[in-house]
């Protein structure tokens, strides 16, 4: 068995999607055109691995870009909570 002490960085996993936390001003444009507050989006918490990874606080909204086979490229959108 090998122990190993390095910390794995979820970004670099090929079944990872892209997570990127987005600028107050696209997060407010994102929100404007869906018509919602960010409360209504899907909830990832702060203590997720990838929104710990790209250093996500509580109020952010990350972006996530799924590659698809259907659409090409799928965009959603989550609201960082506490936890």
């Amino acid at each position: 068995m090998r122990s190993s002490s390095k910390k794995v960085d979820p970004r670099v996993h090929i079944l990872v999607p892209k997570h990127e936390v987005l600028p107050i001003e696209e997060a407010y444009k994102v929100l404007r055109e869906l018509g919602i507050g960010p409360e209504k989006l899907p909830w990832i918490r702060a203590s997720d691995p990838m929104a710990k990874t790209i250093n996500a606080k509580p109020g952010d909204i990350i972006k996530i870009t799924r590659k698809s086979p259907v659409v090409g490229e799928l965009v959603v959108y989550r609201y960082v909570v506490s936890g």
